[in-house]
């Protein structure tokens, strides 16, 4: 099982995160994109790093939004595995 990370260390990732924010025991973004075609490519495009990590987020599609939320469930919180695959849903 992977390492619940600190208050502080949380703080100091998202730092390096642009565009996610905290909520409890989560990290969120929400991208917006020209229509629902468009928000359904970008998931699309998070299955493969999800997969290759073996870690999924939470995904929540609102016609042209969609919120990504990333938590290790089975650690109860964030560990690195959420801030390595939110950098790779950055760069997407």
């Amino acid at each position: 099982m992977a390492d619940l990370l600190s208050a502080t260390d949380i703080q100091n990732r998202l730092g390096n995160l642009s565009g996610w924010s905290q909520e409890g025991k989560t990290i969120v973004c929400v991208r917006k994109f020209k229509g629902f075609v468009e928000a359904v490519e970008f998931v699309n495009r998070l299955v493969e790093p999800a997969e290759a990590a073996n870690h999924h987020p939470d995904l929540e599609i609102s016609y042209n939004k969609v919120t990504v939320r990333l938590s290790t469930h089975d650690a109860g919180g964030l560990t690195e595995k959420d801030f390595n695959l939110a950098e790779q849903i950055s760069n997407l």
